[in-house]
């Protein structure tokens, strides 16, 4: 295996559970360098959804095509995005000092808060997706695509611009150093990503083309995913005294619903 291609089959591999067969191993410098492939794997999990999603549709109803994607999706994710989202809720809402909610986030068991905030998730994004199902192929597959893609880019951005909660030890310090440049390259992948999937929802339906969809998929998107993503994350970091990987997580989760939200309002 070349070295230029491990980064990105270790990106596959973190983040989801498509069939990488490789030996990796997950160094500091590994992880750093997978980091800006981190919308392509967004792309694929979007991809397979969709894809899965539009064939149920034609023999399903909206809501039940929805459910079986969301099972899809959460399965191409191995629940590592979820766990962060319980995680980081159980912690943010528990309201106690900045080290016990960090004990709280290391604890493996699930409290009430989580639960909560993971079953709500999913029903916010069952709705999402079935809403985006009613309103065409064209509307749902460009949404699934890009929603994922930006919402995992912003993690890129994360890691490079907030400090890490847990000096030394953690998930999120074998992040830290990531550069601008890799930064500017998630980017630019998650550009050429929403670009391909426009170009080719045009292609499977042109009818249902507008040019305010170019607004939302190329400006819209990427402005919410950063200004949301940066009042959350700055929440976080200000009651954790940074970032860990478990909030990595939630604000993934967080920010696919916010954009699949906001691709459904501006159709």
């Amino acid at each position: 295996m070349s070295d230029k291609g491990r980064p990105i089959l270790a990106a596959f591999q973190f983040l989801s559970r498509f069939p990488v067969k490789a030996e990796l191993d997950f160094t500091p410098e590994l992880l750093r360098r997978s980091a800006k492939y981190y919308p392509l794997v967004g792309a694929a999990i979007g991809l397979v959804v969709g894809a899965i999603g539009i064939a149920a549709n034609m023999v399903l109803p909206s809501l039940p095509s929805a459910v079986i994607m969301l099972i899809v999706w959460v399965w191409l994710t191995g629940g590592l995005h979820l766990d962060g989202w319980m995680d980081s809720a159980d912690a943010l809402l528990s309201y106690r000092s900045r080290d016990k909610m960090l004990e709280i986030m290391k604890d493996s068991r699930v409290g009430a808060m989580g639960v909560l905030a993971c079953v709500l998730l999913l029903m916010f994004k069952m709705t999402l997706i079935s809403s985006l199902l009613d309103q065409g192929e064209f509307s749902a597959g460009v949404a699934l695509l890009t929603a994922p893609v930006w919402s995992r880019w912003f993690m890129v951005w994360a890691m490079r611009i907030w400090p890490t909660a847990r000096q030394g030890e953690g998930l999120a310090v074998r992040f830290h150093g990531i550069k601008n440049r890799d930064v500017a390259i998630s980017m630019g992948f998650a550009l050429l990503i929403s670009a391909i999937g426009i170009l080719a929802a045009f292609a499977w339906d042109s009818g249902a083309f507008q040019w305010q969809l170019l607004v939302t998929y190329f400006v819209l998107l990427p402005l919410v995913a950063l200004g949301v993503g940066a009042l959350a994350a700055s929440r976080m970091s200000s009651r954790l005294g940074g970032l860990t990987g478990d909030t990595y997580g939630a604000l993934n989760e967080g920010l696919e619903a916010i954009l699949l939200l906001l691709c459904l309002l501006n159709l």
